[in-house]
């Protein structure tokens, strides 16, 4: 979330958008006034922290408490001013609003806004990291991209395709409108401000996304166990029972060549309850070697979700498979089909809502990417300390966006109350406070 000054801001953009280019003395009055209600105090002198505006063509100069940025209309095609700057305090901005393009918002799940990508290519860059905020929705903060495969799974982005096409919302492997809650009843115009939130900042992730491989060969990874190279581990973070909470990737999918391997392994530790993240029942017994495998005479969820952590889909299988855990005996062992992505996330709820620290979190996160992937860029090694750090912001942002999403803020990941927030995450996703107890000490008792 924003402070007070830069969420004031935010607003005023909404009202300048859906007063187009020419600003009167009535909107001028009506935004003085609505700065006037959202602050806290009230001068009758200028000062550093009054809003001034400029109507000189169609671009608007905003100033509070020293920065500043320019808003311009969705309507305008005029070039950026000389006021226009990427140096902090001061940062780019666009007021628009959302397209009523109910096939894209209902039917594909991308939020159209109405800036053309061509002029919206003008202010910002590939690889910038931007704030998005819908009036009376939420603000995330997400990358520019041209491309789906340009981010992590999961993830929110603003898709920029020149040409003739709108800047468009879009989740990885989800429905972005259904995540934001934009449904068929949304009243329109629905009022939208983009604001720079990092110049290129993305671009780290697409450098180190580079040179990246994985192969299905254990003898490409001399440092690696058998486990690690199927991903096979005990969760050890604080606050979780010893020997109740395992992952892996897949004991039955051979599309990684890694399933003979976690199969063996679930039953040497006694697992007697799987949560497949990835597969329906049918889809998994049609798998070489299914009906022969230890997996297949234990307890088995099957949820058969796509990696959309913040879709309604993938919450309701989650809540199943929490409930599957606290109606069943362990050991659990949690995986999908990497054990890296929905399981990943999955694990990480869990390990929060135990008591695990931050780090425990982003450390077992990183884990699966140094068991999985090769450097290659100067012979095959392992991954470098930079990657690892990587990925280990990679979960702290989709925890912060999936929370956020449902009203828990752990923006300050490091040192917000991770168990208590995530009690609040799975009461707003459908859960019931008994039900997190039995689930709670499911996994606390060896």
């Amino acid at each position: 979330m924003y402070a007070d000054g830069e969420t004031n801001l935010f607003y005023i953009l909404f009202v300048m958008g859906s007063l187009g280019k020419i600003f009167g003395k009535v909107a001028l009055m009506a935004i003085a006034a609505l700065w006037a209600a959202c602050s806290e105090d009230s001068v009758s002198e200028p000062s550093d922290a009054d809003v001034v505006l400029s109507s000189a063509g169609a671009d608007v100069v905003l100033s509070s408490a020293g920065a500043s940025f320019v808003a311009e209309s969705s309507s305008s095609s005029q070039t950026p001013n000389s006021s226009e700057t990427f140096a902090e305090p001061g940062a780019l901005a666009i007021a628009t609003t959302v397209a009523q393009d109910t096939l894209e918002l209902f039917n594909f799940g991308g939020v159209p806004l109405d800036f053309a990508a061509d002029s919206f290519l003008t202010k910002f860059d590939y690889g910038d990291i931007v704030t998005l905020m819908i009036d009376g929705y939420d603000t995330l903060d997400v990358p520019v991209t041209a491309s789906f495969n340009d981010v992590t799974v999961g993830e929110f982005f603003l898709y920029a395709s020149g040409g003739t096409n709108n800047v468009m919302l879009e989740l990885s492997y989800g429905q972005a409108a259904e995540a934001f809650g934009i449904t068929r009843g949304a009243k329109f115009p629905i009022n939208a401000a983009v604001q720079l939130k990092e110049k290129s900042g993305y671009l780290a992730y697409w450098a180190m996304s580079e040179n990246i491989l994985m192969s299905g060969d254990p003898e490409m990874y001399p440092g690696l166990s058998i486990e690690e190279f199927a991903n096979f581990r005990m969760v050890k973070t604080r606050g979780m029972g010893e020997g109740v909470l395992y992952r892996s990737s897949s004991p039955v999918d051979p599309a990684l060549a890694r399933n003979t391997y976690a199969d063996s392994l679930s039953k040497v530790a006694g697992v007697a309850t799987f949560v497949n993240l990835a597969n329906s029942e049918e889809g998994a017994a049609s798998f070489t070697g299914f009906a022969e495998s230890y997996y297949a005479t234990q307890n088995v969820v099957y949820l058969e979700l796509q990696p959309s952590f913040a879709n309604t889909s993938f919450k309701e299988g989650l809540v199943q498979g929490f409930r599957y855990i606290a109606d069943h005996d362990g050991p659990y062992l949690v995986h999908c089909t990497y054990g890296m992505d929905r399981t990943g996330f999955t694990i990480a709820v869990l390990e929060a809502l135990m008591g695990a620290t931050a780090s425990e979190i982003k450390d077992d996160y990183a884990q699966t990417h140094k068991n999985f992937y090769l450097y290659s860029k100067d012979g095959y090694s392992p991954l470098t300390a930079e990657h690892l750090d990587l990925y280990k912001k990679i979960i702290a942002k989709n925890l912060q966006a999936a929370y956020n999403l449902v009203d828990v803020d752990i923006s300050d990941f490091e040192n917000a109350d991770l168990a208590a927030a995530t009690e609040k995450y799975l009461l707003a996703i459908g859960m019931q406070k008994s039900e997190i107890a039995a689930l709670k000490k499911r996994l606390s008792a060896p």
